[in-house]
């Protein structure tokens, strides 16, 4: 993408941002978005894409995150295809408009229901760290909803753009979804323009510019951001069991993941008894030697490389810590003795660190959790109904799991989205249709 000055910025055929959006916008005027017919055949395009091109985004996404064939396919193209296979499934229902009851005084023969109502010309911006699924997925709302798109891929994972980009100018008329390649300069003419939707995946800070630019034009935005996704371990807990999953939930995507366990607080005896245990977890599924194991992934670049090695100062190492920059290699890592008031618990880590925090007991966890920015997501291994029932009541986040982190994402029929800093928004399945429609009431009094 070549460019001048903000909102002059341009894409790859000279167009200005104001012009990306009012060619959009002009498609959406002229109605075709609307019809059934049309959305199915969009989300049908989406399909085909990431079927049809497995291999090239798989060899990509290698390139970017060093993430391996298996772990590729399963997260970032069969998970969103699935997405895709719902929408194409449901949408109809989903559609159909919902009677609502009318109070009596009103008369027998008043009816009132409610439809959905696309918005118009949307904005996807996706992050590094899932730079497919994170790309295409809310794309599927925004088609199924009958708006038109621009997309904005991430620009730090280079590959995965570029091939993204060019395979969605491939299946899509530009007069339906546009893609636009760069970096901030890019985006802060996008921002510029105004949308009838804006869907930003990221982290808090660019949150930030992201809702200021829409408050300008009131645009309604979705924020799917992050935090620090704090992990319970009770005493009664399986120990064995808790560590072999939390390391599969921490360390995939070499910890690159917005869901991802933070840190975990358990009492001083549970904490000396889940350290060996995540060690031989540790051991078990990557080797002795992470670095030449097939599935741990790398460090997106070197920036995000020294600033997690400089978390690594915060507690004591008690398992991994090894890192080679040239490599981009952080491996599964373990901090204990953390201070709460150090560098590590002062920001989400986003990536293969776990800290472990001791505290006296629930009571001391729940007032730990509070005291802090309300994260995307909650996890406990208890076997105490009692316990999951107060981390419920007595904590906010965006989601809860018992037993397996990061569960509550891979079911669409949960609505998937942060509370307060972690985020603003929901969606998946459903969810992701009224995150990028207006559900317009409708009353209808007929006249004899």
């Amino acid at each position: 993408m070549t460019t001048t000055q903000g909102t002059e910025s341009r894409t790859h055929w000279s167009e200005t941002a104001a012009e990306v959006v009012g060619r959009l916008r002009a498609t959406f005027n002229s109605g075709v978005t609307r019809p059934l017919d049309w959305r199915v055949s969009q989300l049908q395009r989406l399909r085909s894409l990431l079927v049809e091109n497995e291999q090239e985004l798989i060899e990509a996404l290698w390139a970017d995150l060093r993430k391996n064939a298996a772990e590729a396919k399963v997260q970032e193209i069969d998970f969103t295809v699935a997405d895709i296979d719902e929408a194409l499934a449901d949408l109809e229902s989903w559609l159909e408009p919902r009677p609502v009851e009318v109070p009596a005084h009103f008369g027998p023969t008043t009816t009132a229901y409610t439809t959905y109502d696309p918005l118009g010309v949307v904005l996807v911006i996706a992050p590094w760290n899932f730079p497919l699924h994170l790309l295409i997925d809310p794309i599927i709302g925004a088609l199924a909803a009958g708006n038109t798109v621009v997309a904005k891929p991430s620009e730090m994972s280079v590959h995965t753009s570029a091939v993204a980009s060019r395979l969605l100018r491939e299946y899509f008329d530009a007069d339906v979804l546009t893609v636009v390649e760069g970096g901030a300069e890019e985006t802060t003419a996008l921002l510029a323009q105004r949308f009838d939707h804006i869907f930003y995946t990221g982290n808090g800070a660019v949150g930030r510019v992201v809702m200021a630019a829409a408050a300008k034009n009131l645009t309604p935005v979705t924020l799917e951001l992050g935090g620090k996704s704090p992990v319970f371990v009770a005493p009664d807990a399986d120990v064995e069991e808790t560590a072999k999953r939390l390391v599969g939930a921490k360390f995939g995507n070499a910890g690159q993941q917005c869901v991802a366990p933070d840190y975990v607080l358990a009492d001083p005896a549970t904490a000396a008894a889940l350290v060996p245990a995540l060690r031989a977890a540790v051991d078990a599924q990557f080797g002795f030697t992470p670095q030449t194991a097939a599935d741990f992934g790398r460090i997106i670049n070197e920036r995000h490389f020294d600033r997690l090695t400089a978390l690594l100062d915060s507690g004591r190492v008690a398992v991994g810590g090894q890192h080679d920059r040239d490599d981009l290699f952080i491996a599964p890592t373990v901090l204990t003795d953390v201070d709460p008031a150090s560098s590590v618990m002062q920001e989400e880590i986003f990536g293969p660190i776990l800290a472990v925090v001791e505290v006296a007991d629930l009571d001391a966890a729940i007032v730990f959790i509070n005291e802090r920015e309300k994260p995307l997501a909650l996890y406990a291994f208890t076997e105490s109904e009692a316990t999951k029932s107060r981390l419920v009541k007595e904590t906010s986040s965006g989601g809860v799991a018992w037993g397996q982190p990061v569960i509550q994402l891979l079911m669409t029929g949960l609505p998937f989205g942060g509370v307060g800093e972690s985020g603003l928004g929901r969606y998946h399945g459903r969810y992701s249709l009224e995150a990028f429609s207006h559900l317009k009431a409708v009353a209808d009094v007929p006249l004899n």
